[in-house]
């Protein structure tokens, strides 16, 4: 029998983590390859994580709650196949070279570390691997072209995403220093005793933590304990070395977050100390009868991921929202008329009509149905609709996709409109249905709201806000009449798309919104 460790795989685009929710399988019990094992909390659904082998549970190495880096082993089985490697107790830790701990952590053998003290990558078959560097196959392309070691270029993406201009940056990077290097041997020999007087100059007299120039070298665990501390690796001071480089140690990350805790809590104290907000003392056990009554609620998973999502739409893309309002009476009557005739078939809104009249509209519009590429600095036209419908969840906001919606008919939408939200409810939707929109919509009416201001789902560059329809004043044939009124707000990613061409995009919808036999015509 042999040892087969099992690392947490990217469930979802780009994933850097997990959290247990549930373990399927027990210690001891039998397993075959792609039965369910464990549920894992993505940042957007709840998925079933299969065997790879035929075996048996020998160890599970997480608990339900657990937050766990992709890449890290969570459940060891044994199996008659030839095993991968030894499991994470079955020898020494070597240290690891990567980046700090609560971010992506690439995993490299420092074994083989040569003069310069870089580390070699393992490839992409070893243990640990390249792959657990987050770059899409284009940048390991470019990276291997340019000779860049992908595993050790800092990622500016999203969540550490290495991109191509970070490659070519590193590639420069690395030319630079080869031809500093060059000028200051042909120094040396030109003069070596300045050059030697020079080198100990840099070296004598400076701690071995201010000359950590490169990734912190630290033992997996105590790169666990750095997680669990919520300590940045390269902030604690190197007390030992490892082949010449500095070394942190678990120790030393405690002692690090418990340095941090106390100062944080001296500051605290005597900011609360000075006095309330009205100026006024107060005891100090007041102030500890005030954090006993303050609920902290972890900001993880869905949470999380909607606020880095959220602040990146907004500090990426120069949000402009237009508002207007449709009357829809038509719109209303033919959607009564349609519920009737579909009886039990469909539970028939308005949103599925909306969505047929999105679609028309962005044949008109489609820098409206579009993303920008930053890198090639180019506009994607997208000629297909995918079109999101933003879901309220206990959880949080989802927004499953509606594939394709030009080519399917009211009765088609309306079913797998119902279908989506109801597995974004419960949590079951599988990651697909919530990748690859091209434009959104987020019917805030049905909670009960006029306007608002949408942040755009990014890469997209457009996002629209339903409001509740209601009877308002209207002017019709010169009389003020009470008709069924639909508050609209479109924001646009400014850099893509004018604010006149959003108000011209709205005009259009309106049409369809005013009279919907016009999308009978398309």
């Amino acid at each position: 029998m042999t040892r087969r460790s099992f690392e947490l795989p990217d469930v979802g685009e780009g994933l850097t983590e997990g959290e247990i929710v549930r373990w399927l399988v027990e210690p001891g019990e039998t397993v075959s390859e792609d039965q369910p094992v464990v549920e894992v909390e993505t940042d957007k659904a709840v998925v079933e994580v299969p065997s790879p082998v035929n075996g048996t549970v020998e160890e599970r190495h997480a608990e339900p709650g657990d937050v766990v880096p992709v890449g890290e082993v969570i459940v060891t089985f044994e199996t008659d196949g030839p095993g991968e490697g030894p499991g994470p107790e079955e020898s020494d830790p070597e240290p690891e070279v990567g980046t700090p701990a609560g971010g992506t952590t690439g995993r490299a053998d420092t074994a083989g570390t040569g003069t310069g003290g870089e580390a070699e990558t393992v490839g992409e078959t070893g243990n640990g691997s390249e792959s657990a560097v987050f770059a899409p196959p284009n940048v390991r392309r470019l990276a291997r072209e340019l000779g860049v070691d992908v595993a050790a270029v800092a990622g500016s993406g999203p969540s550490g995403r290495v991109t191509e201009r970070d490659v070519r940056a590193a590639a420069e990077s690395v030319a630079a220093e080869a031809e500093e290097g060059t000028s200051t041997d042909q120094a040396a020999a030109s003069d070596p005793d300045d050059a030697a007087t020079t080198e100990t100059a840099t070296v004598v007299g400076e701690p071995a933590e201010a000359r950590r120039d490169g990734p912190t070298l630290a033992t997996p665990r105590t790169r666990g304990v750095a997680h669990e501390l919520g300590v940045d690796l390269d902030a604690v001071p190197a007390e030992r070395t490892y082949d010449g480089e500095p070394l942190v140690t678990a120790d030393a990350v405690r002692e690090y977050a418990a340095a941090q805790t106390e100062a944080q809590v001296a500051d605290a104290e005597a900011v609360a100390g000075s006095a309330d907000a009205d100026g006024i003392e107060r005891p100090a056990a007041d102030r500890d009868d005030r954090e006993d009554r303050v609920e902290r609620v972890p900001y993880r998973g869905v949470r999380r991921t909607i606020g880095e999502r959220m602040e990146r739409s907004k500090y990426t893309a120069p949000h402009v929202t237009h508002h207007d309002s449709v009357e829809v009476s038509e719109l209303v009557e033919t959607r009564a008329l349609l519920d009737d005739r579909l009886g039990d078939a469909a539970d028939l809104t308005l949103l599925p009509l909306i969505l047929k009249a999105v679609v028309a509209a962005l044949a008109e519009y489609p820098y409206l149905n579009a993303s920008l590429d930053e890198e090639r600095e180019e506009i994607l036209l997208k000629r297909y609709y995918n079109v999101g419908v933003a879901t309220a969840t206990d959880d949080g906001l989802l927004v499953p996709v509606v594939d394709d919606a030009d080519r399917k008919g009211i009765e088609a939408l309306a079913g797998e409109i119902d279908e989506l939200v109801a597995s974004a409810r419960d949590r079951s939707i599988p990651p697909e249905d919530l990748r690859g929109g091209t434009f959104t919509v987020t019917n805030v009416g049905a909670i009960g709201g006029d306007h608002g201001t949408p942040i755009i789902n990014y890469p997209e560059v457009a996002i629209l806000a339903v409001g509740t329809v209601e009877e308002r004043p209207v002017v019709v044939d010169g009389e003020v009449v009470a008709r069924p009124v639909m508050p609209l707000s479109l924001s646009v990613d400014h850099r893509v798309v004018d604010g006149a061409v959003a108000a011209r995009f709205t005009n259009l919808l309106k049409e369809y919104l005013n009279d919907p036999r016009r999308l009978l015509l398309e």
